[in-house]
């Protein structure tokens, strides 16, 4: 009864811990991305926009919070594989084991890493702010293929990868299911056969992620509007390709589905 209390009280702390990470990196990514209008409703409200400095040290801080919790995370597995092997040990270890891959999958921290090699890009002239994030970077391989990186400790670098499993391209206008794992909007909304007019949130509850096989992961998926803007400006060329292509099928499916409710009204 006691270990099954230590462990409750374990899962309640890394559960505050993903949302508190979730919570604070939505808010800091919503205050960059404001227009000129919600910028100008917060210094009515009194909430005047932050410089970016303050904004590019509160992404690292929240990186680095997401990665220290990850290496605690990992710690205390470890250590508790070498001494509990009752069933309510092993459901600790897995759902912990899940927490651990959730904070590591989290579209916001990967929206993070996008919007501080974003602004330190924009701000190539301000040593301080691009020398903050130095250990963030958007590589591509051989091939061609990015893959986003941050090593903010010797001891965990995380890497994602920006292939799209289904087209095995770059992904475009880039969507994160609530598994993690990360789409071209369009080639997700054909995998889970729904248009892109419908979006999404049309899909059925029990369509699976095409890559992990999950189930019920569509409904809450997210855009990642920073990577969208890192991606397009990294390989401009590919994107405004993509734009061509995909243009011509968003066309196409919206047709089909005007005429579609006409007959249906005439019907």
């Amino acid at each position: 009864m006691e270990e099954e209390g230590a462990n409750l009280s374990a899962i309640v702390q890394m559960s505050a811990v993903v949302v508190c990470f979730n919570q604070h990196a939505q808010k800091l990514l919503k205050l960059h991305l404001a227009s000129g209008f919600g910028k100008f409703s917060m210094w009515l409200r009194g909430k005047s926009p932050k410089n970016d400095g303050t904004l590019i040290q509160e992404g690292r801080d929240l990186v680095a919070y997401a990665i220290i919790n990850s290496i605690a995370m990992r710690k205390i597995l470890k250590k508790y594989d070498k001494v509990h092997c009752s069933k309510q040990g092993q459901a600790f270890r897995s759902k912990a084991s899940s927490m651990r891959i959730e904070i590591l999958q989290s579209p916001w921290l990967c929206e993070l890493l996008a919007f501080c090699i974003n602004l330190r890009q924009s701000k190539l002239k301000n040593k301080a702010i691009t020398e903050l994030y130095n250990d963030c970077s958007l590589t591509f391989d051989d091939d061609g293929k990015p893959t986003l990186s941050c090593g903010l400790f010797d001891s965990m670098q995380i890497v994602i990868d920006l292939t799209c499993s289904i087209c095995l391209d770059t992904i475009f206008d880039p969507v994160a299911l609530t598994c993690g794992h990360l789409f071209c909007y369009m080639c997700c909304c054909a995998a889970a056969s729904v248009t892109i007019v419908d979006g999404l949130k049309a899909a059925d509850p029990k369509a699976k992620c095409p890559l992990c096989r999950q189930e019920g992961v569509n409904a809450g998926a997210m855009h990642l509007v920073e990577l969208n803007i890192l991606l397009s400006q990294s390989c401009p060329e590919y994107w405004e390709k993509r734009c061509q292509t995909e243009r011509v099928e968003r066309v196409r499916q919206a047709r089909e589905h005007w005429q579609s409710l006409c007959r249906e009204f005439m019907g």
